[in-house]
């Protein structure tokens, strides 16, 4: 059992939001990162400025001997905290500042910002000393008052983009919803058809996106509409020819169960057993023009077709000698083409089997294969009575034939070649012949 694949439009809502919420994600991100890294160097800034106005300060209480501490006039006062020292000694400082630098130093002075944790708390500390060294001074802030104001400038962005969000997938979802529109109406016109309507599809409104698919449905109803076509004219021409050579095969077995005259009898049911045979070879005809009509293209292989016919012409010289023709090959060397071997040896049969039953006794028929500026050309020529130019130009219409040549067939053979010739892209052209005075046909098609 195959599993549910899901509908497109499920597919497609949650690809589009799934992108849209890693955008926004995205988005809330390099803002977060922006902010912070502009608000840091903000501060940074305020932090050394303040170190360096208390510096310029600092020869006003150098030479205390205690260190003073400087009143707090802010309650976010707590949060930052400032040391001076002189020569060693804590000369002033802010309430919350530790009585040691908030600086941790060696033997040598390091001016400059760190991060350090002063009584379990994180601070940002700006580290500068006077003019003659004697002077350090620190600055620090909380960095967790920094995430606050973080916090407070960002909420007013994110809190924002965070509302829009629910609305901006209320409106994908919309706008796939009427996206995939077409899609159910073309889903609903093909569920409401009629099991024998083929005709194409028309949605002259359908987007660009969705014409391909329209495009090639109308193809496969039209092929569809071709295979139905050709198996009903199948049926009808089955029906139409198998009629006459049925009633003859049953008139013959009815003459030959009422005559008592052993001759006569033997002569019922050889006419009986020919007409078996026509009926025979009109099946196999309606079966290979069906083939023809209903397939695509066979799949193409080398074919040598002076060898194939050469062995076409083989088979046929026992009826040319009971009929005391003269049947001639000429083809002296491999002509390959791209074919069907078995579609070929029934077009080649074909044209041979007609020039010899259609050609009176004592005629000749020449067989021809040469291969010249990279074609491979066919020649099946004939001396018989030849055919008027109005006849040539119905060669191929099925169940055509020529009246008065007092020869059976069922009209198909020509269709057939037609066909085939077609399928082969083969050049074919039916003329009176120059050399034998009858007819005389010429197919040509690329080599390989």
């Amino acid at each position: 059992m195959n599993k549910h694949s899901g509908s497109l439009q499920g597919r497609l809502l949650a690809l589009v939001l799934g992108v849209v919420t890693m955008v926004w994600l995205a988005v809330a991100a390099a803002i977060w990162l922006d902010a912070r890294h502009e608000l840091d160097e903000l501060l940074d800034a305020h932090l050394a400025q303040a170190a360096a106005l208390l510096v310029m300060q600092s020869g006003q209480f150098e030479h205390d001997e205690h260190g003073i501490d400087a009143p707090s006039l802010h309650r976010y006062a707590p949060k930052v905290a400032f040391q001076v020292f002189h020569e060693g000694r804590l000369a002033l400082r802010s309430a919350n500042a530790p009585a040691e630098p908030m600086i941790r130093r060696g033997t040598d002075f390091h001016a400059g910002f760190k991060t350090v944790q002063i009584e379990g708390a994180a601070w940002r500390v700006f580290a500068a000393y006077g003019a003659e060294r004697d002077i350090q001074v620190y600055v620090g802030e909380r960095t967790s008052s920094r995430s606050s104001i973080l916090w407070a400038v960002l909420r007013s962005t994110l809190w924002p983009m965070a509302v829009a969000l629910p609305l901006l997938a209320l409106a994908v979802w919309w706008a796939v919803f009427r996206g995939v529109a077409p899609l159910r109406r073309l889903g609903r016109t093909l569920a409401e058809r009629l099991p024998q309507d083929l005709q194409p599809v028309a949605m002259d409104d359908a987007p660009s996106e969705m014409r391909p698919m329209i495009g090639a449905l109308n193809i496969l109803f039209g092929r569809i509409g071709t295979l139905l076509e050709s198996e009903r004219r199948f049926t009808a021409d089955a029906a139409h020819e198998l009629r006459t050579p049925i009633a003859a095969i049953r008139a013959q077995a009815q003459v030959a169960l009422g005559e008592t005259d052993d001759a006569a009898r033997r002569h019922a049911l050889q006419s009986t057993i020919e007409g078996c045979d026509r009926a025979t070879r009109l099946v196999e005809q309606l079966l290979t023009l069906s083939r023809l009509e209903a397939a695509e293209a066979p799949p193409m292989t080398s074919v040598d077709l002076r060898a194939l016919a050469q062995a076409v012409v083989a088979e046929i010289v026992p009826k040319a000698i009971a009929k005391n023709q003269t049947l001639e090959f000429a083809g002296n060397e491999a002509c390959r083409m791209a074919g069907d071997e078995t579609l070929l040896m029934v077009l080649v049969r074909n044209l041979v089997d007609n020039a010899v039953r259609y050609s009176p006794s004592s005629a000749r028929v020449s067989v021809n294969v040469r291969r010249e500026n990279n074609r491979v050309h066919l020649s099946v020529e004939d001396s018989g009575p030849g055919m008027a130019e109005a006849d040539r130009v119905k060669l191929g219409e099925r169940f055509f034939r020529v009246t008065g040549s007092g020869e059976t067939g069922s009209g198909l053979g020509w269709s057939i070649v037609r066909r085939i010739a077609l399928v082969h892209k083969m050049d074919l052209q039916v003329e009176k012949s120059a050399k034998l005075g009858g007819l005389a046909v010429h197919m040509q098609v690329h080599s390989i």
